[in-house]
């Protein structure tokens, strides 16, 4: 996607063919800054203190982060230990699993001389691989835009709710949620995004926000609480909204706040669609329960970080000294609250029997 007319992935090799850039997002939407990383360590760092987030996003810079190891120590005790470091950084998103199997896998097959280069090598597909991944969501969801346009009269947007940030910042490229938006917004379709803010880290104020405005597309922020009222005045037409792990049995885990919008819209019959590419695909976990639910610091709600009028940017406490925090990172939306899931194989039911059909390749194995 474009930042000031300009093509930007969310990260991307550098030229000298080693190290890895990547927008540092803790700084948006202030300032927009390219961050470094050149060893392993570093990627670690950026995964845990989210310089990076997003779960497609966590599992391309694993994957860069295995090759900035193997540069170090290409012996297996050296893929041990990049696997361990870059797999404690965040437990919920199952692309981090994905993507270090993956690569551990592949690295494991290989004489150590071999290594480097294949592990960057892989890194860079896996990276090309998420962005066509999003290019297939785009196309299918686009049919619900679409659809969703042929009922509003000339002119008129569609309206779409989306939660947290699913965007082109939380993948390498085009976004989930956001994928069919940006593809329905260059085709002409009149669209309209509603923000939530995403507390307590304001994922959607600060990133979702940031992009849709530079990519052009008409938005406006709401606090968290909002959605409700406004799919109780038919001011929503459908709800867009990504994912960190999907259970095989189509449970959602998502930031916290999703299961909250889902009951919102299953009360006022708003369709509730989530996107998302195939490696956020759990088969071993049988449903949503059993999915690990990061707790974060609970700094991300005592403080909040803006510009001041004066162009200062400062961090505020608005909590009360003393008073005990819960931060918890994800909830789960059950599948039945569900009316879709846009995958890049197509728009599918909530279900185990759908994902296993779309997804064979994936799918956990069976005793039978």
């Amino acid at each position: 996607m474009k930042v000031d007319g300009k093509h930007y992935r969310s990260i991307w090799l550098d030229a000298d063919g080693w190290s890895v850039c990547a927008i540092d997002q803790r700084r948006l939407p202030h300032e927009f800054v390219v961050a470094k990383i050149t060893t392993c360590e570093e990627a670690a760092d950026a995964i845990r203190a989210m310089l990076v987030r997003g779960a497609p996003l966590i599992g391309a810079t694993a994957a860069f982060g295995m090759a900035l190891g193997m540069r170090d120590d290409r012996s297996d005790p050296g893929i041990d230990r990049a696997y361990e470091m870059l797999i404690a950084t965040r437990p919920t998103a199952i692309n981090l699993k994905w993507a270090l199997d993956t690569m551990s896998t592949m690295l494991r097959r290989l004489a150590p001389s071999e290594r480097r280069d294949a592990a960057y090598a892989r890194a860079v597909d896996i990276a090309g691989e998420d962005v066509t991944i999003n290019q297939g969501i785009a196309s299918h969801g686009l049919a619900l835009i679409e659809a969703a346009a042929a009922r509003k009269q000339p002119g008129e947007p569609v309206n779409v709710l989306t939660h947290c940030n699913a965007g082109w910042l939380a993948t390498v490229d085009w976004g989930t949620a956001t994928a069919p938006i940006y593809l329905a917004h260059d085709r002409g379709i009149p669209i309209h995004v509603w923000v939530d803010e995403t507390r307590p880290r304001n994922q959607g104020a600060s990133l979702t926000a940031w992009e849709l405005g530079h990519h052009g597309v008409a938005h406006t922020v709401i606090p968290d609480n909002t959605g409700g009222h406004l799919m109780q005045h038919g001011m929503v037409d459908l709800a867009i909204v990504g994912t960190d792990r999907v259970a095989a049995n189509g449970d959602v885990c998502n930031k916290i706040g999703t299961y909250l919008k889902a009951l919102a819209a299953h009360d006022n019959g708003v369709p509730f669609y989530v996107a998302l590419p195939s490696p956020t695909i759990d088969f071993a976990v049988a449903e949503g329960r059993q999915i690990p639910i990061e707790q974060r610091s609970a700094q991300e709600v005592t403080e909040m970080t803006g510009r001041t009028s004066d162009g200062r940017i400062e961090t505020v406490r608005i909590v009360p000294p003393g008073s005990p925090v819960a931060n918890y990172g994800f909830d789960v939306t059950p599948a039945r609250l569900v009316t879709g899931l846009i995958t890049e194989r197509g728009l599918l039911q909530a279900d185990g029997a759908a994902l296993a059909a779309a997804f064979p390749e994936r799918a956990k194995p069976t005793n039978d």
